[in-house]
């Protein structure tokens, strides 16, 4: 066997049926790599259990924070709220040899494999009409509605006002390191939420893609030379193209969702090399079949 790139994300390994899953992942060569994009868990406990074991098996695991990881729920003991529960993460991760953003990004079969975290400013706005709102009005509409992320209760961002001054914060310091990356080189983009709008058109709340990333992102795809984009947040795992760019929606998601679907296209992804295409999909024709619009992770 040749080793691999492979990708998973949305593992949530505390909700009942996933610490099973998490369990059946192996690597198929000694030297296969695994990205992990996010929402391992959402206690630190669970986090340490997961990737450590997948760090026993992967000759190199490489994690991305979701926002799962970055909450503060009552009972977990470790009480850390926005960055600093960030770097208490990183260095979890470091302990256990697992690569994180702040780390130097490592190259696999000629790519520079760019871990990122860039959370999100509630600039994606899928329901028309909340277009031209401001955050505050967009915010309201989406309550309206009966949409609002758990993000809004768990997930704090002190000392930041709030995610989009941490996102900003994030997006200057990211951008900075891919303008710095070696020239000519492709790229594999790595965040736990979508860079680009096509993945949200099919919300079925679409008042949700205010919690899915920034539009700063929208071209990245293309400036930084990427082969190929992983991402995950939406629970809708399916690969799509833009400009010629392989976009991976690698999610396991809640066993809710994925028993549905019995993980029909496996909860690995192969990002590189890369696979031959598809044609359909496994979860875009399975989707097709069942009519479904699916509903975004909460």
């Amino acid at each position: 066997m040749t080793p691999r790139l492979l990708a998973t994300s949305d593992l949530h390994v505390n909700r009942s049926g996933n610490e099973a899953v998490v369990r059946e992942l192996h690597p198929t060569d000694p030297g296969d790599w695994l990205i992990v994009a996010g929402d391992v868990a959402d206690k630190v406990s669970d986090v340490r259990w997961a990737l450590s074991l997948l760090a026993e098996r992967f000759a190199l695991v490489l994690w991305v924070p979701g926002n799962h990881d970055l909450w503060t729920p009552p009972g977990d003991d470790v009480q850390l709220v926005g960055p600093e529960r960030y770097d208490h993460l990183v260095e979890l991760c470091r302990s256990l040899g697992v690569l994180t953003p702040e780390d130097e990004w490592p190259v696999f079969d000629g790519h520079l494999v760019c871990p990122m975290f860039l959370l999100y400013d509630y600039s994606w706005r899928v329901r028309p009409d909340m277009a031209a709102m401001s955050t505050a009005d967009a915010l309201d509409a989406a309550r309206e509605a009966g949409v609002v992320c758990t993000d809004e209760f768990l997930m704090a961002s002190r000392p930041h006002p709030g995610p989009a001054a941490w996102c900003a914060e994030r997006l200057v310091e990211t951008r900075r390191r891919l303008a710095e990356r070696p020239a000519g080189m492709p790229t594999v983009l790595i965040n736990h939420w979508p860079l680009t709008e096509l993945p949200l058109r099919v919300l079925r709340h679409p008042e949700f893609s205010l919690w899915c990333g920034t539009t700063e992102t929208a071209r990245w795809h293309v400036e930084y030379d990427a082969a190929a984009v992983v991402y995950g947040h939406l629970h809708l795992p399916r690969t799509t193209w833009e400009d010629g760019v392989r976009f991976e929606e690698v999610s396991v998601g809640y066993p809710r969702e994925w028993q549905r679907h019995d993980l029909v296209r496996g909860p690995l992804r192969q990002i590189l090399p890369a696979p031959e295409p598809e044609v359909p999909d496994p979860f875009t024709a399975w989707a097709l079949d069942h009519g479904a619009r699916w509903e975004s992770a909460r």
